[in-house]
């Protein structure tokens, strides 16, 4: 990759969003973090306290931040009460050139369905407060990264749900190290709306700028024109939020243990478990968990909150977990596999118009995705449940937009004999006009790739973990290419990093698969013209003022 005119951004106004180079601003930002890591987990206070201060007052960090905010999160073209959004690269820069830190406004509220048929509320905040969340979290973070508790696992650096059901596997498999046989299955009553602000404004209490923190957390929220207050709970939808959840639930873990250190903690967020070789030891923590919540606003939901045998069994993160005579299986969630079905049955119904090619274009993310998130588990029997499911959904399809047809001539139009099996398949014109074979991805097909859970309080933010953490970022990032696939080759030709940033191509941002030499100028889909680039960076590299090219793979 070879660059020219970039500039690095962090000094001056810059002119051109995609003049920006990404590697010294990443760069930045990460060694303040691990520094402020290292200052907490030594206690060098004032230490500390500098390096936050320098970094929410660095162009790098507030770069960064607008990138993410603008750019990477989902929510990117959600506005919020003042209705802005920043969605071209001039109005990013526009902003950086001006950036103040803006007071805390309200958030605007909306509504997301949920599967129980209730509505999940969510508080969206304007992007510039977003971007200002963004910034606190990064000087807020890794401090808290050298702190938290081993087995916390959701919405932290590095860390996934897979993590957690890995240490359940280790608390209930029944070998010498496990073999717990009960579980009390907890649920939060309404925790984002009624975690005590004192209890995370006293965690953080001498934070540089922590008076934002607790204008986020009092701004309160706009329904319906209406200004509510919010005198406890952290908004849902703010950057910031997760971060906050978990610094309130902090020491859940430590608090279990020291009542009873013979007991097992998994904490995902909100959600926990908690694993026992004996029923009556839950009896007796569940009462004092009920106290430690209590002094944090919080209250254990009577209705969803259970003590069961292995036996029996038990749904956590959309995985059951049970015992099958005296054994551990970990299986996809029966109402998990039940609503996935309907779904992609809903979709088909609204594609009835749409061709082949469109529908094997929308289907094969979905089935890819439910699969990479179900492989690490005992799940065959699953994914053949769902490709029979999903082939009738097919036919029946089929069917329908051809009714004055046989049901043979449906069947050979739609379906081709491939390695002994019929498959959802289609030839189609493809770029340059060439043709090019459409198949559906056969879930059934998809290998069992067991998860290795993170080791125990390991942060991406630890400076004497890197080697720890490129080697494990690489391991599950090959997972994401089809072994022997040319994009596999091409991701292991550059590295598998992206050669606009410099950072690995499996750090969370969606991958794009860039032509060097574009199709619209004879450009093939050879490997030697294929690069992988995180969709930011590939939008920089497509912008049509910016000098940036990729023209290797080093």
């Amino acid at each position: 990759m070879s660059s020219i005119t970039l500039t690095n951004g962090l000094r001056g106004e810059i002119s051109d969003w995609g003049q920006i180079n990404w590697r010294k601003v990443k760069k930045s930002v990460r060694n303040l973090r691990m520094r402020i890591f290292r200052a907490r987990s030594l206690g060098q206070w004032k230490q500390l306290r500098r390096l936050q201060k320098l970094l929410l007052r660095s162009r790098a960090n507030l770069l960064l931040s607008v990138r993410q905010i603008t750019q990477i999160n989902q929510g990117k073209r959600t506005a919020g009460v003042d209705k802005e959004v920043l969605n071209t690269p001039d109005e990013r820069v526009k902003l950086v050139n001006s950036w103040e830190m803006p007071k805390a406004n309200p958030t605007r509220r909306v509504y997301l369905p949920k599967p129980n048929g209730k509505k999940r509320p969510l508080g969206i905040p304007t992007v510039r407060d977003r971007v200002a969340q963004a910034m606190v979290k990064n000087i807020l973070e890794p401090e808290w990264e050298a702190v938290f508790e081993p087995n916390s696992y959701g919405f932290r650096c590095g860390r996934s749900c897979h993590d957690a059901i890995a240490q359940c596997w280790i608390r209930l498999n029944s070998s010498p190290s496990g073999g717990h046989l009960w579980v009390l299955d907890a649920d939060i009553k309404g925790f984002f709306d009624n975690i005590a602000h004192e209890a995370i404004l006293t965690a953080i209490e001498s934070v540089p700028r922590g008076d934002l923190i607790e204008g986020w957390l009092k701004a309160g929220y706009l329904d319906k024109g209406v200004l509510n207050p919010t005198d406890m709970g952290t908004p849902q939808g703010g950057v910031i939020s997760p971060l906050l959840a978990n610094i309130g639930l902090h020491g859940l873990e430590d608090f279990i243990k020291s009542v009873n250190p013979k007991l097992g903690v998994i904490r995902y967020a909100d959600d926990f478990v908690v694993t026992s070789k004996d029923k009556e030891s839950l009896e007796h923590i569940l009462d004092q968990i009920k106290q430690w919540m209590s002094e944090r606003g919080l209250e254990i939901s009577a209705e969803k909150t259970r003590i069961v045998s292995m036996e029996e069994g038990f749904d956590f993160l959309g995985f059951n977990l049970r015992h099958y005579d005296g054994k551990l299986l970990i299986k996809p969630q029966k109402k998990k596999v039940l609503a996935f079905c309907k779904k992609i049955g809903e979709t088909l119904n609204k594609m009835k118009a749409c061709t082949q090619e469109d529908v094997i274009k929308v289907l094969n993310p979905l089935l890819r995705g439910f699969a990479n998130y179900y492989r690490g588990v005992v799940s065959k029997e699953t994914f053949s449940y769902i490709e029979n499911r999903v082939w009738h959904y097919l036919y029946k399809w089929a069917l329908r937009r051809h009714p004055n047809k046989s049901k043979t001539w449906v069947f050979n139009r739609y379906f081709n004999r491939i390695r002994g099996r019929n498959r959802f398949a289609c030839y189609c014109t493809g770029r340059g006009g060439k043709e090019k074979f459409f198949m559906l991805y056969d879930i059934s097909s998809t290998p069992i790739i067991r998860h290795v859970k993170v080791k125990g309080t390991a942060s991406p933010d630890n400076p004497s973990l890197r080697d720890y953490w490129q080697k494990r970022n690489l391991k599950i990032g090959k997972q994401k290419w089809a072994k022997g696939s040319k994009y596999e080759q091409v991701a292991k030709m550059q590295e598998h990093k992206c050669p606009v940033c410099g950072e690995s191509l499996y750090n969370g941002e969606e991958i794009e698969t860039h032509h060097i030499i574009p199709v619209k100028d004879g450009g093939s889909d050879d490997t030697e013209n294929l690069i992988h680039l995180h969709k930011a960076c590939h939008k920089q590299v497509h912008s049509s003022k910016t000098k940036t090219k990729v023209g290797s793979k080093a």
